[in-house]
């Protein structure tokens, strides 16, 4: 791995000594309960800075300290503390200072089934499970040091997975296009689990408009609110280098944001269940190679200066073992794919997105998009087979004053994915790959959209908000792996299988004084669970295996 090391001191180096000024450099982590999504909806008042696209997250929230470009309204300020505390305090000259980051703290319990994704660190586990982080953030010069681990303690209960029950040939297809191409743990071992993670750590050295560091947050590519196809905070936050604009860069024709990354993931270690099943005389379980694998990828968006509030932009993604890596810096920077090594080419997995987002300031709207293709395609089968390897993502969010000049909103949204392959997938599912194949996860989560490899979710949301206090209800629909649905039950086709989850929520965001207060209460109703029907001729149209799951999130931040 030394060749990859070489190359990011290079780009360290030259841009220590560029002449850049120097800028504040906290960031707002992903997934922040509140406060994140808050000042999206500001920019959709034109309360916040219009230039940042909020495609490319964290988003750094000293930029209010470079030129004014992050602009967080005093509707957001905290005017009466608790008790009195300088949570900042500076030397030499205010050239460094230390402050204290915000405790956090993260509850969930699902009563007999896991469900939910985009919560970080936390796992997919039924009872009960919190999520505790605290930080300090130190600054001088162009150096900080953000440091803000996770402690994950969850319950990790028994429940109803894959039945052991199903017939073998179904146990087959489920091994040849999940277990054997992904590493999406089903139940993270057998006891309580409790770990301590880096969290949303990082060491950077920031120069007004480029930040490059060393890094453990979570990352989030893409306009996508509730799902994301490359980068979402699905899973924990794994180890990278990154080279990223701290702010938009403006220029004669227009605005830019950018990041390319270097980072490592790691496997869960845990087998999947019923490893040791056989069928026509062969066991269905196929070993995983237990090395950790190379991650390469960048993400740009562009503002056209003559049309505001558009921002378009693309991704790219690829992995691969690090035993495999070659020796040329063209097959460790994504950028530099057509001069990369051929046979390390081949060893690698790849997906890439073209999205935008544009806001219509005066209409307090926005509406956003993304399509993604996995796989080794050119150009030519792009153009001729967009649909072969392809996901999508479609979005919009509407808000309406509830009275004049009282600071009172009414907010709809809708946003809509499809994992699912229009035939049987050619390349694998989303996700999936027989190249490696842990798929796209990192210790057993996957790293973009939580409802998994070849499934849709369709989402809608209705609330009313007043600053960061927000009252709605949210109902879901959530159509689970039909890719494989479809390769076992399409000959012939049995319409009656479909596994389904509906779900309803009541959700509250509430702000007093230093603390924040979130709670969600869901319940879903799983049809045909685990895809089981029970068959009870004459009838055609029957009940399936039916659960119903209840899940309770609440989440407390107090800010210093």
């Amino acid at each position: 791995m030394m060749p990859v090391y070489r190359v990011w001191i290079i780009l360290l180096v030259t841009l220590f000594f560029s002449s850049f000024a120097e800028v504040f450099s906290q960031t707002l982590p992903v997934g922040l309960p509140v406060l994140e999504d808050t000042y999206r909806r500001e920019q959709l008042l034109g309360k916040s800075d219009s230039l940042i696209s909020f495609t490319i997250r964290p988003l750094f929230t000293g930029n209010e300290y470079a030129a004014g470009t992050m602009e967080w309204k005093d509707s957001l300020a905290l005017k009466r503390p608790f008790f009195k505390f300088k949570n900042r305090f500076h030397w030499a000259a205010d050239q460094g200072s230390i402050e204290l980051l915000p405790l956090n703290y993260q509850y969930q319990a699902n009563s007999i089934l896991p469900y939910n994704w985009n919560d970080g660190a936390m796992i997919p586990s039924r009872g009960n499970q919190s999520q505790m982080s605290f930080g300090v953030f130190a600054k001088y010069g162009p150096l900080s040091i953000q440091l803000k681990p996770e402690y994950i303690h969850a319950d990790n209960l028994v429940f109803e997975g894959f039945p052991a029950e199903q017939y073998d040939v179904v146990w087959a297809k489920y091994f040849d296009s999940y277990y054997n191409v992904s590493e999406i743990t089903e139940r993270f071992g057998e006891d309580v689990y409790s770990k301590l993670f880096w969290g949303q750590s990082s060491v950077r050295l920031t120069f007004d408009p480029v930040s490059i560091g060393l890094s453990n947050e979570n990352l989030w590519w893409g306009p996508g609110n509730r799902s994301s196809l490359l980068m979402s905070n699905n899973a924990p936050g794994f180890k990278h280098i990154t080279v990223n604009t701290s702010r938009p860069v403006q220029t004669k024709f227009g605005s830019f944001e950018a990041q390319i990354i270097a980072g490592r993931l790691e496997n869960s270690g845990i087998l999947p269940r019923e490893v040791n099943r056989a069928y026509e005389g062969r066991t269905l379980y196929i070993p995983k190679r237990n090395d950790w694998r190379y991650l390469s990828g960048f993400v740009m968006t562009y503002n056209p200066k003559w049309v505001p509030g558009l921002f378009i932009g693309a991704s790219r993604v690829s992995q691969m073992y690090h035993q495999d890596a070659g020796t040329s810096p063209a097959d460790f920077i994504p950028l530099l794919k057509p001069f990369e090594n051929k046979s390390a080419a081949e060893k690698r997995d790849r997906y890439s997105t073209l999205f935008f987002r544009w806001v219509f300031k005066e209409a307090h709207a926005e509406v956003y998009g993304e399509y993604g293709h996995q796989g080794k395609k050119t150009f030519i089968q792009l153009k001729e087979e967009p649909e072969i390897g392809a996901a999508y993502l479609f979005g919009m969010r509407k808000i309406i004053p509830w009275h004049k000049h009282s600071g009172q909103y009414l907010q709809v949204s809708v946003e809509l994915i499809q994992l699912q392959q229009t035939s049987v997938p050619q390349y694998g599912g989303w996700y999936t790959s027989s190249t490696i194949r842990q798929g796209y996860t990192h210790k057993g989560q996957l790293l973009g959209a939580g409802i998994g490899p070849g499934s849709n979710l369709q989402s809608l949301s209705v609330s009313w908000y007043k600053g960061l206090k927000r009252i709605g209800l949210q109902g879901e629909r959530y159509d689970h792996n039909n890719d494989f649905y479809y390769q076992m039950y399409n000959n012939p086709i049995d319409v009656r299988k479909h596994y389904i989850d509906m779900s309803a929520s009541a959700f509250l965001d509430w702000d007093y004084r230093n603390l924040v207060f979130s709670a969600k209460g869901s319940m879903i109703r799983s049809l045909n669970y685990q895809y089981v029907l029970y068959n009870r001729p004459p009838d055609y149209f029957i009940t399936g295996w039916d659960r119903i799951n209840y899940q309770l999130n609440v989440g407390l931040m107090y800010r210093f």
